[in-house]
């Protein structure tokens, strides 16, 4: 058997430093748990740009197609502003998820009880904190056509289009379904079934599927405007939230910050399965490049670290080595180390980027 491929594409910003400690837990895996990766690099982002004119080559997308996994830091600054939007850093990431098709997004939202005073909710709604939201992120509205702005008389109007069809909701449903009966066994769907006729697809859609094969779960549905509602009012009611692309990028957003930090969050993107029954994957923390604090040490590692617990977990089959790697984390901050965007006790002085993935390494050794 040959060593399962990462792409590791560390981009612009905090993306070298944090993608740094993370090659620090590849390298413990392949040292201590004879867990060995076959590593490649590339560039993607204004890197990418600044090397070769784009933000992502040719050669380094035919790459992420053919690995396991593909591994991203973070993309952008302002430094890139006034380029075309053709070339933006962001078209770099855009273009891996349309053209690996990564048609389910999902984004854990978790609040380690040491860090459950960093919530603006209150300690006892966040505390132990862990649901999962699966945003589809291919289609919708903004993919839909027509779209555009146009003239109408003496005034200009804007046009997007809601679209989805029955394909594209029911894969989008059977991953939300199927990450369920790895988890709470629950998944709440949410639309806008009283007002829009693709919210009423979605429901019937994912209701059939439902029925046809995963009557083993438990399903509700909910408007998603209250959905929102109740993510702040008692986040604790959800397991898996499955939801389309517009009202998915709102409430991600919005359960991100139950958790009192970005530098906290991992995401994954994840297609079809291949040849080999892995899924089409892009793992990423959710922060962005922050280029204010770039080669300063003080970026938080955690995000992009528990994006490759992610990777162990649903593209590896490795769920006890993404236990391991959590538990880690989660000691770690139970120990009282903060990096400067967690600091909030008084007397306590941040580590660094490097000191945040040495502990965590540290931590991984006192599991064995």
């Amino acid at each position: 058997m040959s060593n399962p491929s990462l792409l590791i594409l560390a981009g612009d910003g905090i993306g070298p430093e944090v993608m740094t400690e993370v090659r620090k837990i590849i390298d413990w895996y392949g040292a201590k748990r004879d867990v060995t990766f076959d590593v490649s690099e590339g560039l993607v982002g204004g890197c990418s740009y600044d090397a070769h004119g784009t933000p992502l080559t040719d050669e380094t997308m035919a790459k992420a197609q053919e690995v396991d996994a593909v591994l991203l830091g973070a993309v952008g600054g302002p430094k890139y502003d006034n380029l075309d939007f053709s070339v933006k850093p962001e078209r770099g990431l855009l273009r891996l998820r349309k053209e690996m098709d990564l048609f389910a997004n999902l984004r854990p939202a978790q609040c380690f009880d040491a860090l459950a005073d960093f919530s603006s909710l209150k300690k006892d709604v966040v505390a132990g904190l862990d649901i999962m939201i699966v945003r589809e992120l291919t289609s919708g509205i903004y993919f839909g056509e027509p779209r555009g702005i146009i003239k109408e008389g003496n005034e200009r109007v804007g046009i997007n289009t809601q679209r989805y069809t029955e394909s594209e909701i029911a894969r989008v449903a059977r991953s939300a379904f199927e990450l369920a009966r790895k988890r709470g066994n629950k998944v709440c769907s949410m639309e806008k079934a009283n007002v829009m006729e693709s919210g009423i697809l979605w429901r019937d859609v994912v209701t059939e599927v439902h029925q046809a094969e995963y009557s083993d779960v438990e399903l509700s549905h909910m408007y998603a405007d209250a959905g929102a509602m109740q993510l702040c009012r008692w986040p604790k009611q959800f397991d898996v939230i499955v939801t389309d692309n517009l009202f998915g990028d709102l409430l991600s957003d919005a359960a991100a910050m139950l958790t009192g930090s970005l530098g906290m969050l991992p995401s994954a993107s994840l297609g079809a399965p291949m040849e080999n029954g892995r899924p089409k994957a892009l793992y990423e923390p959710v922060h962005g490049s922050a280029p204010d604090i770039a080669g300063q040490g003080k970026a938080n590692p955690i995000a992009c670290i528990l994006s490759f617990a992610m990777a162990l977990r649903y593209s590896f089959d490795m769920g006890a080595e993404a236990d391991r790697l959590e538990k880690a984390v989660e000691d770690v901050l139970a120990d009282g180390l903060r990096t400067a965007d967690l600091l909030g006790e008084e007397g306590v002085s941040p580590v660094s980027t490097s000191e945040m993935g040495d502990a965590i390494v540290a931590k991984l050794d006192a599991s064995l």
